[in-house]
């Protein structure tokens, strides 16, 4: 046990209620983990607590889209999200929601005394309102023509093509994504909260070491430019919680999200009658606490969430960490590439430790992007994992219990084993200071020391003769000895093999038992603890997550755009674990909406270029005796001469769409990646236009 104990509470950022777990969210609550694990193992009070974020725009229309009450959607995600967790070995005291009695009391709490210290201020602001849905129209669901470049199909805040930002109401023929209807200017008064008012004080708490000096660097952009008021109101209709003496309007997801960390400690205070919520988050509190997040929400984490508590009378974080973005195999996550993974399809088909692992031998107190290298990460795992660790037991446990009764001789040279021991207050400091890479790099040392020693040693040869009988015992039982040290080390992060290990040893894994005598100890037959990994595992991982992207124009949530696999590729999200609430959602449809679909074949009579479209041909489509004009979003991988004759499958009941170049009236089908990789679907030989597919 330490001398000093200290109370730490350790918080990750909230994982969005729209969707699944992937490897991307995994690095944070892996990389927190570790650390709580760490601080728990070394004695310390340490409660590790998070919540899904459950409020927003996209949520309330991904529940419309599903035909459910938002409440019922995000209490089934949770439940998925749990299990992920849960089967990743990730240890939370508690996993909440924001959408829950304790963050409803918080927020309100917290809110009133801004308001009341003369913090919040409201004034009437102009923004796109969505005449079909009468709604509000966040900036990331109006699309358009960038003002700058003029490229199509571009979100209402900044311009993938040119990089442009610029105000929704300058784009040019803005259209809302969640209808697809034109929409109007409309006045609305909203609730701002006064950032800059705390400028003073975010500037000496943003270069206390409470963050990265990266990151308190970047920040100084913001004090640069001069802080501005932050909106945090919405309007009706929207997924949150309404503002207290305000109908009709709701905070903002950004402003009851972080509060959700103190809603998830404060129910988790309700149920222990051991903690108390003022000893953590007071503003005389001697406790710590520690914001692990992605480096995409820092300004929320890092300005507003500090001048929240402070304007309510709350103590500031200890320290906020950020880590960067994951990337596989040196590229962004992709869908089409099967490399966007999910969670659950990495369970279904591996050991998680080895992800664990993985992550904690690339991570450091920096805030790089990371690069899951499925190829190194195969090598690695095999290399450190089974053949330097693991090989330490197996190659020495059948000795003991075939030869010696199962119990541990009295080692006379402990060189080594001190050598292991003076170890520990090194390792000890890297995982403090989150130098995760560093830490691994030390223990495999360590493991090279071991296995070199038992190689020399060779008690497989020492056990054939008779006057060597009582070395081998020794040499055996140093080397477990050794392993078990090494366990111990890591078992922040490999926690089950630390079980596994205990029951095999029997004897409890723990860092107050590191200078532990076990000679006469009793030990159980040595079983498997960890197979390789095969390149056939990583390949059926890519070939679950892989999906076919189709490629369509005109579709009724988004018009005069040509949605190809480019757009598609858009899905292929920032991976920190982190969402923005005014990103769209993706469509779903039920199987009876589906089946109304008429996808038939038809013959392209026509091809041609439109004038001034970057992606668009124009194509006359032969249906058997009827013709229809559509206009397709696949000119990165056709030319017009090329597509001529050519029997594809299009949608020939959607309802048609003026655009700038004309009337669509219709769709054809395409998949591919995107760019010159894209491909109209072609019927099989023998197939006639206006024949339906079914």
């Amino acid at each position: 046990m330490v001398n000093s104990q200290r109370k730490i509470l350790v918080t990750s950022a909230l994982p969005y209620a729209n969707g699944p777990i992937h490897l991307g969210h995994m690095l944070e609550y892996i990389q927190t983990d570790i650390w709580s694990r760490f601080q728990k193992l070394r004695g310390h009070e340490c409660h590790y607590i998070c919540a899904d974020d459950a409020h927003g725009t996209p949520i309330m229309l991904k529940a419309q889209q599903l035909g459910i009450e938002p409440e019922e959607m995000i209490a089934q995600v949770n439940k998925e999200h749990q299990q992920d967790f849960a089967d990743f070995n990730i240890q939370f005291d508690n996993f909440h929601s924001t959408h829950s009695v304790e963050n409803r009391e918080l927020a309100s709490e917290i809110y009133l005394k801004l308001r009341d210290a003369g913090y919040i201020e409201t004034r009437t602001i102009s923004q796109l309102f969505d005449p079909e849905k009468s709604m509000f129209l966040p900036d990331r669901f109006v699309k358009g023509t960038c003002p700058k470049c003029k490229s199509e199909d571009q979100y209402g805040d900044n311009c993938d093509n040119c990089g442009a930002t610029y105000n929704p109401t300058d784009m040019i023929n803005p259209k809302s994504a969640v209808s697809g209807a034109t929409p109007i200017m409309k006045d609305s008064e909203h609730f701002f909260f006064d950032l800059p008012a705390f400028e003073g004080m975010l500037k000496e708490w943003t270069r206390s070491g409470a963050l990265q000096d990266e990151v308190a660097n970047k920040l100084n952009e913001w004090f640069e430019q001069g802080l501005k008021q932050w909106d945090i109101s919405r309007d009706a209709p929207y997924f949150g919680f309404e503002i207290p003496d305000a109908p009709g309007k709701y905070f903002y997801v950004w402003l009851d999200a972080p509060i959700g960390y103190m809603g998830s400690f404060k129910n988790l205070c309700d149920r222990r009658e051991d903690l108390n919520f003022d000893d953590f988050w007071a503003k005389d509190s001697t406790a710590e606490i520690y914001h692990f997040i992605g480096k995409d929400i820092i300004n929320f984490h890092s300005l507003f969430w500090p001048a929240m508590l402070e304007g309510a009378g709350y103590r500031k974080p200890t320290h906020v960490y950020a880590h960067g973005y994951v990337t596989v195999n040196g590229a962004k996550m992709s869908k089409s590439k099967g490399t966007f993974i999910k969670a659950r399809t990495y369970l279904d088909n591996l050991d998680p430790e080895y992800l664990r692992y993985y992550y904690a031998a690339k991570l450091s107190h920096r805030i790089d992007d990371l690069d899951l290298n499925l190829e190194d990460f195969a090598q690695r795992v095999n290399s450190d994992l089974v053949g330097k660790l693991v090989n330490l037991a197996s190659r020495t446990a059948g000795f003991i219990t075939k030869r010696f009764d199962g119990k541990l001789a009295k080692v006379a040279d402990t060189t080594l084993e001190q050598v292991f021991l003076g170890k520990q207050e090194v390792i000890a400091e890297l995982y403090e200071g989150r130098e995760f890479g560093k830490a691994m790099r030390e223990i495999m040392a360590l493991a090279d020391l071991a296995n070199a020693y038992v190689a020399d040693a060779a008690p497989w040869q020492l056990i054939k003769q008779e006057d060597k009988q009582a070395q081998a015992h020794q040499v055996c039982s140093n080397a477990l000895n050794l392993f078990r040290i090494l366990v111990t080390y890591l078992k922040p992060v490999l926690p089950k093999l630390a079980d596994d290990v205990e029951a095999f040893l029997q004897f409890p894994i723990t860092w107050d038992n590191l200078n532990a005598d076990l000679a006469g100890h009793e030990i159980t037959k040595f079983k498997a603890l960890m197979q390789r990994v095969e390149m056939k595992s990583i390949e059926a991982i890519i070939e679950a997550s892989k999906e076919n992207l189709l490629a369509t124009i005109d579709t009724p949530t988004t018009v005069d755009t040509a949605a190809t696999a480019d757009e598609a590729e858009s899905n292929d999200a920032p991976t920190s674990g982190n969402h923005l609430e005014d990103d769209p959602i993706s469509a779903e449809i039920s199987f009876e909406d589906f089946a109304k679909i008429d996808l038939r074949i038809v013959r392209i009579a026509k091809a041609e270029h439109v004038p001034k479209a970057n992606k668009l041909l124009k194509l006359q489509l032969d249906l058997g005796g009827e013709t229809k004009q559509v206009f397709a979003g696949i000119k990165s991988a056709y030319s017009p001469e090329e597509l001529e004759g050519k029997l594809t499958v299009m949608v020939a009941n959607l309802a048609p769409r003026k655009m700038r170049f004309g009337m669509s009236e219709g769709m054809v089908l395409a998949a591919g990646p995107g760019g010159e990789d894209l491909w109209i679907l072609e019927p099989h030989e023998g197939a006639q236009p206006g024949m339906r597919v079914k």
